[in-house]
């Protein structure tokens, strides 16, 4: 309920800074996944990581987790929006939340960029030996498939599907040729 409108900031917080169940690179790997799937990107990964920590009904209660809650809220919101939704106070709060949300999900997708780049002292609680910093090569990859995808969408408009279609498999490619010797 505290995410209700973006949850996505909140599910990095809580599952990679706060609790530690996952290092910032699983977390980008279950979003990556989870962006390609039918369905809601964060109920995918909450059924992914449900499904890590705690089988078929660990998935099934961490999507009803996310469902029931905010299912319940649009309802009361929708009625009360019918009633109170063309007055000014109401139309202003709207377009506040809007920038909050915004602030958000930039936020998020900065900590991820950051995460790929530097994992230095940043195993997200796995105990798995530190990797230190990425290698330039890699680096540069992730640079230009990051500056490919934003000119794709944001600049070209394109659709989400199309970009991935041109980019996935090119970008998949290099990472097997450039991946580092020791992982």
């Amino acid at each position: 309920m505290t995410g209700f409108g973006g949850v996505m900031p909140f599910a990095y917080r809580a599952l990679v800074e706060q609790y530690r169940w996952l290092s910032a690179e699983e977390f980008a790997r279950y979003l990556a996944l989870s962006q390609v799937l039918p369905g809601p990107t964060i109920c995918n990964v909450a059924l992914m990581i449900g499904k890590r920590y705690a089988g078929i009904a660990g998935a099934l209660a961490a999507v009803a987790g996310l469902i029931i809650g905010p299912f319940l809220l649009v309802i009361a919101l929708g009625v009360a929006y019918q009633r109170f939704g063309d007055l000014a106070m109401v139309q202003d709060a709207l377009r506040g939340m809007t920038a909050v949300a915004a602030g958000l999900v930039l936020t998020t997708a900065v900590k991820m960029a950051m995460s790929l780049f530097d994992k230095r002292g940043k195993d997200g609680g796995t105990g798995k030996p530190d990797k230190g910093k990425m290698p330039g090569r890699q680096m540069g990859l992730h640079v230009v498939l990051m500056t490919l995808a934003f000119a794709g969408l944001a600049l070209l408009k394109w659709r989400l599907i199309v970009v991935f279609a041109l980019l996935a498999l090119p970008g998949s490619v290099a990472a097997y040729f450039l991946k580092d010797k020791n992982g």
